[in-house]
């Protein structure tokens, strides 16, 4: 959990991060389709229903998306976050460098995946993915790894809950200029969750 502000006991919220843990235990190739879709299986039951999430870790930012950490597994094997789009608000093109999965818990995301030319410049990989509520997509070294997410929405919040295979906040990642050149390297660190 978040050192900067611990979350309250929530049961589902646990219950998810006890079976992740133990799928961990028990799966040699971790990465793997098959695994991403038994992590999938599990996110897709914890974002069925939109009634566990802490108002502090669903507050949006008028200009920013938030990136709010509920759980960093102990052994640095995953990291749960919550991130919240404010209306109309994106990320640039950008990598994550490990394994991931998304589910849509309220609103509506469009994420379009990207190849990256020799020249640097991103181009379009195939076509613009919606997520509705209880929706997951993946992002992966064998799914596509480079992507940018924006809230489908101009009018509302949406939000989305992130499951990755390390502590994202600390793992160094890349954003892709649309005009192209080198990539940026960043670490994207977590928000502060406002306590009321």
């Amino acid at each position: 959990m978040s050192a900067m502000s611990p979350l309250p006991k929530l049961e589902k919220l646990d219950r998810f991060v006890a079976a992740l843990g133990a799928l961990l235990d028990k799966t040699a190739e971790q990465g793997s389709p098959h695994f991403l879709n038994q992590v999938s299986s599990l996110l897709a039951a914890l974002v069925r229903e939109d009634n566990w999430l802490p108002a502090p870790y669903a507050a949006p930012h008028p200009q920013y998306y938030q990136q709010y950490c509920l759980h960093r597994d102990r052994r640095g094997r995953f990291s749960v976050v919550s991130f919240v789009w404010g209306p109309g608000q994106f990320t640039p093109v950008h990598d994550h460098t490990i394994w991931g999965v998304i589910g849509m818990l309220r609103g509506h995301e469009h994420s379009q995946r990207y190849v990256i030319g020799s020249d640097g410049i991103p181009s379009p990989e195939g076509p613009l993915e919606i997520l509705s509520p209880g929706d997951t997509s993946i992002v992966s070294a064998h799914h596509g790894d480079i992507h940018q997410v924006m809230n489908a929405h101009l009018d509302q919040v949406s939000i989305s809950i992130h499951v990755y295979g390390g502590d994202i906040g600390s793992t160094k990642r890349h954003v892709f200029p649309l005009e192209g050149g080198p990539a940026k390297e960043f670490i994207s660190g977590y928000t502060a969750p406002v306590v009321q």
